[in-house]
């Protein structure tokens, strides 16, 4: 059972880790004033949702990352 604990917490961190670094952020610097044209001609709603999205994710993950650490401590 242990084991099992141990392995999806392994995969839950690196899925939450990659989940984060696949959002945008959120100054607009020098990227931001580069990137502007680009998202004038596509549209900003399809970034809007995929971040909207991503956000969702990101809580998920870590609501079930710190269930499972919670679990995996008792097990000790």
């Amino acid at each position: 059972m242990k084991l099992a604990i141990d392995i999806l917490l392994g995969i839950v961190c690196v899925a939450l880790i990659l989940v984060v670094l696949l959002q945008s952020g959120k100054s607009a610097g020098l990227s931001g004033a580069i990137g502007g044209a680009s998202e004038h001609l596509i549209g900003k709603t399809k970034a809007r949702g995929l971040d909207a999205l991503l956000g969702k994710i990101t809580v998920a993950l870590a609501v079930l990352f710190m269930i499972l650490t919670l679990t995996a401590a008792f097990f000790v």
